[in-house]
């Protein structure tokens, strides 16, 4: 979407949505980049056919990293 109108850093904001989109994401299940989009937030492998919930436009969101860590730090200490 490279149009003249809405300004610079929307069309930045954009552009790293898509590329984000379209880039290989690893399967959690089976290791192999094969994960693509198939819909708002849902992630199919074509490798294994794995079902996967995720982000919108990137299989990982920053906020679910951060939920990720945080609870594998509480297993640790709880442990």
């Amino acid at each position: 979407m490279r149009t003249s109108r809405y300004g610079a850093s929307n069309r930045k904001l954009i552009d790293k949505a898509y590329k984000s989109k379209r880039a290989g994401d690893e399967c959690p299940k089976c290791r192999k980049p094969k994960l693509v989009r198939k819909g708002n937030s849902l992630w199919v492998c074509k490798s294994c056919g794995a079902t996967f919930a995720g982000a919108a436009y990137s299989f990982e969101s920053e906020t679910g990293q951060i939920a990720k860590r945080l609870m594998a730090d509480y297993a640790k200490g709880s442990a």
